[in-house]
C-alpha cells in the first residue's frame, strides 16, 4: 500500500512502496470484482450444506463419555458384553384408583406382542405392579448402545400410542432414558427456532437504528445468516473427525450470529467513516480497501484470539467440550472469512445506493477542506461530545473512577464464591417433555430404579468363581443399608468367557443428591475392598448413574488449572502480539478475569437461588451446571478480545499520529464507542434469547454471555480500561518498537493510508 506524510516540507516528497496486508489484498480483489466474490461466497454456503448432508452427522457414542473411574467400569463392562442396555419403561394406570387387573393384562398381552416384533427390541420384561396397585409397569430392553438407543426409539413409541389408543379406560404411556433424550433433542430444536423468532428482529431493529437503511443493516444480517449455515454443514463433516455430543447446532447459532453481525458491524462502520470522512474523494473501492487495513486487519486479530481461546476446551479432554469448541472454531472462523471476502464485495457494489438516504440528509460543502465539516482527525463529531463526556470521568479523574468502576465489579463478582456445581440430571428436565412427566410418576411408584450402581470385574477365568462370590457377598452387606435398595436382591452376571462379571445395586434416591452420593463413596472406600478387593488380580470399577456425575465434576477439577492456564498465556500472547504491549497484554488479562467473576457471581445469584424463577421460566436446582462455568469463562476470553481489539485499535491509531495517549483514549474510544456499543446489543440480544430456552443449562450460558457482554462494553470498556490507560500514559504501549518509532521521527507519526482525507 502507498503511503503518504501529512507534512513533508523541508525534505523530498517520496512515495514508499510496502506490501500490501493479506486482508487489504482480499478486499481489494473482492471490491474490484464484486459479483465473482459474491457467488463464490454462496457456492461455498451451498458447497458446505452439500457436503454436510452427504457426510451426515457422526453423533459421539457412550465410549466416548467416559471417564475417571466410572468410564473404566463401563468399559470392562463393555468388554464382557455386559454393558447396561437401553431400557424403556411402558405404565399401565387407571385415570384415577387403582389400575383394573382385567383391563391391564389385556393392555400388558397387547404391549408384549408388539414390542416382541420390534427388530429394536431384545426382550420384554414380565409386568410389575407398584405397591399400591395403581401402576402396572412393563420393562422393554432395546438392542445396542446406551446414547445411541435414542435415535431408534421411534417405532416403540408408535407401539405405545397404539396400546393407548386400543385401550382408551386406561392410560399408557412410555419413559426411560431413550424417550427422554429424543424430547430434548425435539425441545431443542424448538429452542434453536424460538431464538431465531427473537434474535432476527431484534439484530435488525439494532442494525436499522445504527445505520438508518435497510440495505446496510440487511448485510449483516445476511452474512451471519448464511455463515451459520455454512458452519453447520462443516460441522457435520468435522464430526466425523470429532464426535458431536448434540450441542454443535446450538453453539453454532448463538456464537455464529454474535461474532458474524459484529464483525460485518465493525467493518460496514468504517466503510462508511472512510466515506464521509474523504468527502466524495474516493471510489467505494478505495474506502473498502482503506477499511480493511484497519477494521479488517481488527477482526482477523479478534477472531483468532476466540479461536485460540477456544481451542482450550480441548484441554479438558471431553467430547462436549470438544463439540463446543468445534462448534465455536468453526462459526467465528466462518465469520471471520465472510467479513474479509464477500462483504468488501457487496460494500463495493452497493456504494453510493447505502450512502444515499444519508446524503439527502447531509450538509455538502462546497469545496476544499470544508469537505470535512463535522470531522476531526477522521473521526465524525457528530455524538462526539456524548461520550466525550461519557469518558470525562475515567480521562479526568482516572484513579476516582477506577476505584469506583473496581470495587463495583469485585461488589458484583463476590457470590461466585459460593458456586455450586453439578450435572443436570432429569431433575432439571422440563417437565414440558411427555417422558419426563411420565418418569416422575416411575420413580415415585419405583422408587429403586432412580439411580443405579454398576460394579465391573475383571480377573482371571480361573477365578471367576471368587468373584461371583465377593460381589454376593457385596450384595448382602449392602442389604442393611437403608441408603441402598433392599429389594429386589441382586444377582451377579458373568461373562461367557468368564472374564467379566457385574453387579447392579439400586438407590432409591435421584441421582445428583447427596443421599445417593454417599453410599457411592462407602462403596469405593469400604465395601469394595474387603470383598472383590480381595481376589487376586482382580480389576474392580464402580459406575453407575451417580458415578458417571461424580467423576465427571472430578475430571473437570483436574483438568481446570490447565485449561484456564493455557487461555491465560495465549490471551496475554495474543495481545501482545497485536500490539506489540506487554502491558497492554497483562491489562487484558485482569480486566477479561474481572467480567467472567461478574458474571459468575450474577449467575450464582439469579439461578443457585428461587427469587427469579418466574420471571425466567426456570426451576431452580440449586447448583451451575458443571460444563457452563468453563464454557462460559473460555467464550467470554474470546468475546471480550474483540472489544478490546476494536478500542485499543482505535486508540494505537490516534497515537501512532502522534496524538498523546490521554487525547487518544477519548478519540479513539469515543470514535469506536457507538459501534462497539450497537455490536454489545446485538451480542446481548442474541445471548439473551437463549434465556428464554427451556433447558436451564442453556438459559444460564444465555445469561451468563449477555451480562458478561454488557459489564464488558458499558462498564470495563468505557470506564475502567480508559482510566487505566490514562494513569499509564505513553507506559501503555511499552515495549512497542512502533510507537516509539512513530513518536521518535518527526511527520512519520502523521503517516496515512492513500485516500484517507489529508
Amino acid at each position: 500500500m502507498l503511503l503518504r506524510g501529512k507534512s513533508h516540507r523541508g525534505r523530498a516528497e517520496s512515495a514508499q512502496v510496502v506490501p500490501r496486508p493479506l486482508t487489504v489484498r482480499m478486499a481489494s480483489w473482492s471490491a474490484t470484482h464484486p459479483w465473482r466474490a459474491i457467488a463464490t461466497w454462496f457456492v461455498f454456503v451451498a458447497l458446505c450444506l452439500a457436503a454436510g448432508s452427504l457426510a451426515g452427522t457422526n453423533s459421539a457414542t457412550s465410549a466416548d463419555y467416559r471417564v475417571g473411574e466410572a468410564g473404566r467400569a463401563e468399559a470392562i463392562a463393555a468388554e464382557g458384553h455386559l454393558a447396561r442396555p437401553p431400557t424403556e419403561r411402558v405404565l399401565i394406570e387407571s385415570p384415577s384408583g387403582p389400575v383394573d387387573a382385567v383391563a391391564a393384562d389385556r393392555a400388558v398381552q397387547e404391549l408384549t406382542r408388539r414390542m416382541r416384533a420390534l427388530p429394536e427390541v431384545d426382550r420384554v420384561e414380565p409386568p410389575v405392579r407398584s405397591e399400591n396397585g395403581e401402576i402396572v409397569m412393563v420393562s422393554i430392553v432395546m438392542n445396542g448402545e446406551e446414547l445411541a438407543a435414542k435415535r431408534h426409539i421411534g417405532p416403540l413409541i408408535e407401539q405405545t400410542a397404539a396400546v393407548q389408543a386400543a385401550n382408551p379406560g386406561l392410560r399408557v404411556t412410555e419413559t426411560g432414558r431413550p424417550s427422554m433424550s429424543q424430547g430434548l433433542d425435539e425441545q431443542r430444536s424448538d429452542d434453536l427456532l424460538l431464538s431465531e423468532m427473537i434474535t432476527f428482529p431484534v439484530t435488525l431493529a439494532v442494525l436499522l437504528l445504527v445505520f438508518g437503511s435497510v440495505l446496510a443493516a440487511g448485510v449483516p444480517l445476511l452474512l451471519a445468516v448464511s455463515s451459520i449455515a455454512a458452519s453447520m454443514g462443516l460441522a457435520m463433516v468435522a464430526s466425523h473427525a470429532l464426535p458431536d455430543a448434540g450441542v454443535g447446532n446450538n453453539v453454532i447459532l448463538l456464537i455464529g450470529m454474535a461474532v458474524g453481525v459484529d464483525y460485518s458491524l465493525f467493518y460496514l462502520k468504517r466503510d462508511r467513516e472512510e466515506r464521509a470522512r474523504a468527502g466524495g474523494r474516493v471510489s467505494p473501492a478505495a474506502a473498502v480497501e482503506i477499511a480493511a487495513a484497519t477494521s479488517g486487519r481488527a477482526i482477523v486479530v479478534s477472531g483468532l484470539a476466540v479461536i485460540v481461546s477456544t481451542a482450550c476446551l480441548y484441554l479438558a479432554g471431553d467430547v462436549i467440550f470438544s463439540s463446543l469448541a468445534t462448534g465455536t472454531v468453526i462459526a467465528v472462523l466462518v465469520a471471520m472469512v465472510s467479513s474479509l471476502t464477500v462483504l468488501p464485495a457487496v460494500l463495493a457494489k452497493a456504494g453510493d445506493r447505502v450512502e444515499r438516504r444519508r446524503a439527502r440528509r447531509a450538509v455538502r460543502p462546497a469545496s476544499g477542506r470544508a469537505g470535512r465539516a463535522g470531522w476531526r482527525d477522521g473521526e465524525r463529531q457528530d455524538g462526539g461530545r456524548v461520550w466525550a463526556a461519557i469518558l470525562r470521568p475515567a480521562t479526568r479523574r482516572p484513579v476516582v473512577t477506577l476505584l469506583v468502576a473496581t470495587v463495583a465489579m469485585l461488589a458484583l463478582a463476590l457470590p461466585a464464591v459460593t458456586l455450586k456445581l453439578n450435572v443436570p440430571g432429569t431433575d432439571t428436565f422440563s417437565r414440558k417433555i411427555p417422558a419426563v412427566r411420565t418418569w416422575d410418576r416411575l420413580t415415585t411408584a419405583f422408587p429403586h430404579l432412580q439411580a443405579t450402581h454398576l460394579i465391573a470385574v475383571r480377573a482371571d477365568p480361573a477365578r471367576s468363581g471368587e468373584v461371583v462370590t465377593a460381589l454376593r457377598d457385596l450384595a448382602r452387606r449392602v442389604q442393611s443399608d437403608r441408603r441402598f435398595a433392599a429389594d429386589p436382591v441382586p444377582e451377579p452376571k458373568t461373562s461367557s468367557d468368564r472374564r467379566v462379571s457385574t453387579l447392579e445395586l439400586a438407590v432409591p434416591f435421584p441421582a445428583g443428591s447427596q443421599e445417593a452420593r454417599q453410599p457411592l463413596q462407602r462403596l469405593r472406600s469400604e465395601h469394595l475392598p474387603v470383598t472383590v478387593g480381595r481376589v487376586a488380580g482382580a480389576e474392580a470399577a464402580v459406575s453407575g448413574d451417580v458415578a458417571r456425575d461424580v467423576d465427571y465434576v472430578s475430571h473437570q477439577n483436574e483438568k481446570l488449572p490447565w485449561v484456564i492456564g493455557f487461555l491465560l498465556v495465549a490471551t496475554f500472547v495474543m495481545t501482545v502480539a497485536a500490539f506489540g504491549s506487554v502491558v497492554l497484554g497483562l491489562v487484558g488479562v485482569i480486566l477479561n478475569l474481572l467480567s467472567a467473576a461478574a458474571a459468575f457471581g450474577l449467575l450464582v445469584v439469579v439461578f443457585q437461588h428461587t427469587w427469579a424463577e418466574g420471571l425466567l421460566d426456570f426451576t431452580s436446582t440449586g447448583f451451575i451446571g458443571s460444563r457452563v462455568p468453563l464454557f462460559l469463562f473460555v467464550i467470554l476470553f474470546g468475546l471480550s478480545m474483540d472489544y478490546q481489539v476494536f478500542a485499543v485499535s482505535r486508540i494505537r491509531e490516534a497515537a501512532l499520529r502522534g496524538v498523546p495517549t490521554r487525547e487518544a483514549v477519548v478519540e479513539g474510544i469515543g470514535g469506536s464507542a457507538r459501534v462497539i456499543t450497537s455490536a454489545a446489543v446485538v451480542m446481548v440480544s442474541v445471548f439473551a434469547a437463549f434465556v428464554f430456552l427451556s433447558l436451564v443449562e442453556m438459559k444460564q450460558m444465555g445469561f451468563g454471555l449477555a451480562v458478561a457482554v454488557l459489564l464488558d462494553a458499558f462498564v470495563v470498556r468505557t470506564m475502567i480500561l480508559p482510566s487505566i490507560m490514562t494513569l499509564l500514559g505513553e507506559a501503555s504501549w511499552w515495549p512497542s518498537r512502533t510507537m516509539r518509532r512513530r513518536r521518535a521521527v518527526p511527520g512519520l507519526a502523521d503517516v496515512r493510508p492513500v485516500g484517507a482525507a489529508d
